[in-house]
C-alpha cells in the first residue's frame, strides 16, 4: 500500500504544481483585476468560463475518460498509440466544428447567456472552448504514462503566458472581461499546439475511419458516452449557482461569489491533483481485493488532508478576503467556507467515480449526478432569495454542499454491491466530528477581526493534530510507519547536504524518499 500511496503523492504533487502556481498568482492578482474589471464584468467572465468547461464535457464525448480506462487494459504499445490518436482526432474535430458554429452565432449566444449583446466576449470564450477541451486531452496523454516532468513544464508555461497576456489585456489595454478570458485561453491554445508537437507520435488530426481505429472509437464511446450526461450534471452544479446568482439574484452578488470561488480553490488545487492522479493509479491495480483496500485507505487520508484545509479556510477566510480582494468584495467571505467544503466533498466523489469506471458500469453515474443537481436547484431556491431563507451567496455555497452529499450517498448505494469497498466509517465519522468542532468553536469563540483574532485562530488550528493524536485517530502501525519515514527522511536529508545533493534526481521525483 505504501508504494501506491507514494505514487499517488508524487504524481498528485506534480499535477498540483500548475494549479498551485496559477492559484497563487490568481490570489495575488485579484487586487489588480478587481480594480480594473467591474463586479458585473467579473461575474460575466466567470459565468462564461464555467460555460466553456461545461460545453467541453459534451465535446469530449467521453473519449478522454475512456482513453484513460482503456489504456490500462494491457501493455500493447501499438494499441495504446492507436487509441491515443483516435481520441485526439475525435476531440479535435468536435471542438473545431463547435467553435465555428459558436463564432457564427456569437450575437444570439451572448444575449442568451449574458442577457446583453456582446459577441466579441463570446468570441473570446470560443477560443477557450477549443483550447481548454484539446488541452485536457493532451494532459490525459501525459497522465497515463505519469510524465510528471513534461506536465509540470507545460502547466508552468501555461500559467506564465496567462499572467503576461491577462495583465497586458486587462491593465494596459483596458479590455475588462474580454481580457480575462482571452488572456487565459490564448495561452492555453499555444500550449495545446506545443504539446501536439511533443506528442506527435500519438496525435492525429485525421478522422478515425480505419477499421481498427473505428473499432477502438466505438468501444470508447460505449464506455464514455454514458459519462457525459453524468459529468455535465455534476459540472452543472457549479454553473447553476453562478447563473442563478447572475441572472436571478444580483450581478454584484455573482461577482462576490466568483471571488469566493477563487479563494476556495486552495482546496480545489488539492482536489485537482487527486482527480488527475487517482484514476490512472486506481485502474492500474489488477487485484480487486487490493484495489478495494486502497480505495478505502485513500478515502480516509483524502478526507483528512482536505478537511484540515477546509477548517483553515473557515477560520481564516475573512482575513484572506480582506487582504487580497478590493474592499467592495469583502462580502465574498460569507460563501468561502461552504465552497471550500463543497470542493472537499467533490474530491471524495472522485473515489466513487473510479469504482464505476473500473467495473465499466458508467451508466450508474447519471442517477447520482441527477439527484445532486436536483438537490442543488431546490436548495438554491430555498436558501438564497430574500423571499426564502435570505442567505444570499452563503446559501448558494450550502446548496452546493448539500448536492455533493446527496451524490456521495447515491453513488455509495449504487456501487456497494457492484464493487464492495469497506470504508473506514468510524474513522471518517471521528474525523468529521473533530474538524467540525474545531472550525465551529473557533468561529463562535474567537475574534472576527484584527491581528489578535488572526493569531488566535491560527493557533486554534493546532488543535487538529493534537486532537487526532489524543483520540487515537491513527492506528499504531500508521504511527510507527510515520516515525520510520520521518527518521529515514532526516537521514537522507543529512546525506543529501553532505554530498551537496543529487539535484537532478530530486527535481525529477521530489518525494522519492517517502
Amino acid at each position: 500500500m505504501l508504494g501506491y500511496l507514494k505514487r499517488l503523492l508524487t504524481t498528485g504533487a506534480a499535477y498540483q504544481f500548475g494549479d498551485i502556481l496559477a492559484k497563487a498568482i490568481a490570489l495575488l492578482t485579484i487586487p489588480l483585476y478587481t480594480r480594473y474589471v467591474p463586479r458585473a464584468g467579473y461575474g460575466a467572465a466567470n459565468s462564461l468560463l464555467t460555460s466553456v468547461i461545461l460545453a467541453s464535457i459534451f465535446l469530449r464525448v467521453g473519449v478522454g475518460e475512456a482513453f484513460i480506462r482503456f489504456y490500462f487494459d494491457d501493455t500493447d504499445a501499438a494499441r495504446r498509440e492507436r487509441i491515443a490518436r483516435s481520441a485526439t482526432a475525435t476531440v479535435a474535430w468536435t471542438t473545431t466544428i463547435a467553435s465555428l458554429l459558436a463564432l457564427a452565432f456569437a450575437g444570439p449566444l451572448s444575449r442568451a447567456l449574458l442577457g446583453f449583446h456582446d459577441p466579441l466576449l463570446i468570441d473570446c470564450a470560443t477560443v477557450g472552448l477549443w483550447a481548454f477541451t484539446n488541452l485536457e486531452m493532451a494532459y490525459a496523454q501525459l497522465r497515463v504514462d505519469e510524465r510528471t516532468r513534461a506536465y509540470v513544464f507545460a502547466t508552468g508555461a501555461n500559467v506564465t503566458m496567462t499572467v503576461g497576456f491577462t495583465v497586458a489585456l486587462v491593465v494596459f489595454a483596458h479590455q475588462g472581461a474580454r481580457g480575462l478570458l482571452l488572456g487565459n485561453f490564448g495561452a492555453s491554445a499555444l500550449v495545446v499546439l506545443g504539446l501536439w508537437w511533443i506528442l506527435r507520435g500519438r496525435v492525429s488530426l485525421r478522422p478515425p475511419v480505419g477499421r481498427a481505429q473505428a473499432s477502438d472509437l466505438r468501444a470508447m464511446l460505449r464506455f464514455g458516452l454514458p459519462t457525459v450526461p453524468a459529468d455535465a450534471s455534476v459540472y452543472a452544479l457549479q454553473v447553476a449557482d453562478r447563473f442563478y446568482l447572475y441572472r436571478g439574484y444580483s450581478h454584484a452578488a455573482a461577482g462576490d461569489y466568483s471571488v469566493a470561488l477563487q479563494f476556495a480553490t486552495v482546496v480545489f488545487v488539492l482536489v485537482r491533483g487527486f482527480q488527475y492522479a487517482w484514476p490512472p493509479l486506481a485502474y492500474s491495480i489488477d487485484s480487486d481485493a487490493e484495489a478495494a483496500r486502497l480505495y478505502s485507505l485513500v478515502t480516509t487520508y483524502f478526507a483528512l488532508a482536505s478537511g484540515a484545509v477546509v477548517a483553515a479556510v473557515a477560520l481564516l477566510g475573512r482575513w484572506i478576503v480582506r487582504l487580497l480582494a478590493a474592499h467592495q468584495f469583502f462580502g465574498a467571505h460569507g460563501a468561502l467556507p461552504w465552497l471550500a467544503l463543497a470542493w472537499s466533498l467533490y474530491g471524495l466523489y472522485q473515489v466513487m467515480i473510479v469504482i464505476t469506471g473500473r467495473t465499466r458500469a458508467t451508466a450508474r453515474n447519471l442517477p447520482a449526478a441527477a439527484a445532486g443537481l436536483a438537490v442543488n436547484i431546490a436548495l438554491l431556491l430555498i436558501l438564497v432569495p430574500r423571499t426564502g431563507a435570505g442567505l444570499g451567496i452563503a446559501g448558494a455555497g450550502i446548496a452546493l454542499c448539500g448536492a455533493y452529499l446527496s451524490m456521495l450517498a447515491a453513488m455509495y448505494v449504487l456501487t456497494r454491491r457492484l464493487f464492495p469497498v469497506r470504508f473506514e466509517w468510524r474513522r471518517l465519522a471521528q474525523l468529521s466530528a473533530l474538524l467540525a468542532a474545531v472550525a465551529v468553536s473557533g468561529e463562535l469563540l474567537l475574534p472576527r477581526s484584527g491581528s489578535g483574532g488572526l493569531a488566535l485562530r491560527t493557533l486554534w488550528l493546532a488543535l487538529i493534530p493534537a486532537l487526532l493524536l489524543v483520540t487515537r485517530f491513527f492506528h499504531a502501525h500508521e504511527r510507527a510507519q510515520a516515525r520510520a519515514l520521518l527518521a529515514d527522511a532526516q537521514r537522507r536529508v543529512a546525506a543529501f547536504r553532505a554530498r551537496h545533493g543529487d539535484v537532478e534526481a530530486y527535481a525529477e521525483d521530489p518525494l522519492r524518499d517517502l
